[in-house]
């Protein structure tokens, strides 16, 4: 006999909850906005119809399957299982921040707080929910399959992202690598940076799409869906001993970018979950490319 579906609603502090937790009252909350030219109404009106969607969300949930709920904070520590539908509840970014825990789980959007977020991933209201969720699990479900990138280390570490992945120093130091094609035989141009940023055609609405405009760069960014990464190195210091002929480029399907670590520590992270990150160090080296998954957003 197989489990129900089980409904996942993913969620986040919302920025009064977090003004609570750390000025314990709503007035002491209120007089530290006020103190800097903020009034707290908008603040709880906001938390007001993050709440109130997550409830119609909820109560959107057949009652014969079972659901729960994980805050932002706790998905590393979350157990997604394959019958999960997951129900991001709030802005573009959480469903980003979801993403790189998922194993090919459908993935509805929905906007707390329309007009207010571009909706790009999250482009349903809550009111769409119960009819969203039957679809993700009939058979033949509409889904827009989104690229994804990752990182592979040689120690097996795994790492993956729906907009960009980062590799640099944890801090304001430089890092120092080495960095080439993956097919390459030799160790690669030796560089010295401040990182070196690998996004997606989602990403290509952030991060990425800011170093491109820097660059001025003639390449074309990727779709959502198009199998194709761009990549960037950030601010590459010329010396007698480091290079900048490698800054930039893209990988297509099966193509992959190697960096090798010649400093003490290199830090990789996705979509700016800085807490969830890869730690390496002198020798080892990672592989940038194509994610064998990609996200499954019901449209």
């Amino acid at each position: 006999m197989s489990l129900a579906p089980r409904a996942v609603l993913v969620h986040r502090r919302t920025e009064y909850e977090e003004l609570l937790a750390r000025h314990g009252t709503h007035g002491q909350a209120a007089f530290f906005l006020s103190s800097r030219g903020r009034s707290i109404a908008e603040v709880v009106r906001r938390h007001d119809l993050a709440q109130q969607a997550l409830r119609e969300v909820a109560a959107a949930v057949p009652l014969t399957w079972r659901s729960s709920r994980v805050e932002r904070a706790d998905l590393d520590r979350f157990l997604f299982a394959p019958e999960d539908v997951v129900v991001v509840v709030g802005q573009d970014g959480l469903v980003a921040n979801t993403a790189k825990y998922l194993s090919g789980q459908p993935v509805v959007g929905i906007d707390t707080d329309p007009g207010r977020n571009p909706g790009v991933l999250v482009r349903h209201r809550c009111a769409d929910t119960a009819a969203l969720l039957r679809a993700a699990t009939a058979a033949g479900s509409r889904t827009e399959e989104l690229t994804m990138v990752e990182a592979v280390a040689d120690d097996t570490q795994r790492l993956l992202a729906l907009n960009e992945i980062y590799l640099g120093p944890p801090g304001h130091q430089t890092a120092r690598y080495r960095l080439g094609p993956d097919t390459e035989d030799g160790p690669g141009e030796a560089q010295a940076s401040s990182g070196v940023l690998v996004g997606t055609g989602t990403g290509a609405t952030g991060w990425l799409r800011s170093l491109w405009l820097e660059r001025g760069s003639t390449t074309e960014l990727p779709a959502r869906s198009e199998a194709r990464l761009l990549w960037f190195v950030r601010e590459a210091w010329p010396s007698p001993v480091t290079g900048t002929t490698r800054v930039a480029g893209e990988l297509g399907q099966g193509q992959g970018l190697r960096l090798t670590v010649e400093s003490d520590r290199i830090v990789v992270f996705g979509d700016g979950m800085e807490a969830d990150a890869l730690e390496l160090t002198w020798g080892q080296s990672v592989r940038l490319g194509i994610a064998e998954i990609s996200l499954r957003l019901v449209t």
